[in-house]
């Protein structure tokens, strides 16, 4: 695959953007790939690291993988350049049921590089926006320079169809921050979104995700109600 964009999101975290070079391959990605799979993402001579398609699957022309520098393979992905070849095997993995929440009101919940996974399932609703309710995304990162996707946070900010809840660990406030200062559970349940006729969809590290369940609870959710999935390093 070649490389066809790249982004700097946060320190030492990276997207690109991947198009496929044979046309066989690209028209099996597209019969194979659901939102939520994933990928084994390579440099040759380097190696491979798994990453999840970070691209809905409403946006099959292209796969984008976001992934934080921490290892020879994933330093040799961040120097690639436009124009340079990537290894790409896949996709695995499960997809999010995504005609099950039909006509339900959504609720995303991430913590820092764990709004990737979260971000392929938030288009691939907004791309079909007119058969969900309420859509609210609750997005938190230690610092604002950790916050991924700052150029699409901005979009939904902007957007009337969605409510965006944003916060920062205390501390990782910048002067000109204004949004919420705490952490994801505690701001999750001073935002309380309603749980009737919602889906909630929680990515995050595992001490993110056990506090943030029981945060849901109090809100109301049930088990069958809530999804989750670990976040993508």
């Amino acid at each position: 695959m070649k490389v066809v964009a790249k982004r700097d999101e946060a320190p030492g975290v990276k997207t690109l953007r991947l198009e496929f070079q044979n046309p066989t391959d690209h028209e099996q990605f597209k019969q194979r790939y659901r939102t939520g799979m994933f990928g084994l993402y390579g440099i040759y001579g380097e190696g491979e690291s798994t990453f999840c398609v970070a691209s809905p699957e409403t946006r099959n022309e292209y796969i984008e993988c976001t992934f934080r520098q921490s290892g020879r393979v994933t330093a040799a992905l961040a120097s690639a350049e436009i124009g340079d070849l990537v290894t790409y095997r896949g996709p695995y993995g499960n997809r999010f049921p995504i005609e099950d929440f039909y006509g339900k009101n959504l609720l995303f919940i991430a913590g820092g590089i764990a709004l990737p996974p979260t971000r392929s399932v938030i288009w691939s609703c907004l791309d079909q926006r007119d058969k969900f309710g309420k859509i609210t995304i609750v997005y938190g990162a230690r610092t604002v320079a950790d916050l991924v996707y700052k150029h699409e946070l901005e979009e939904w900010q902007n957007r009337s169809d969605i409510e965006l809840v944003l916060t920062v660990d205390p501390g990782g406030e910048s002067p000109d921050w204004q949004h919420r200062i705490g952490f994801v559970p505690s701001i999750l349940e001073q935002a309380a979104p309603s749980a009737e006729n919602c889906i909630a969809v929680l990515c995050g590290p595992p001490i993110m995700i056990k506090f943030t369940l029981i945060s849901l609870g109090k809100l109301g959710f049930n088990e069958e109600n809530v999804y989750t999935t670990l976040e993508n390093r």
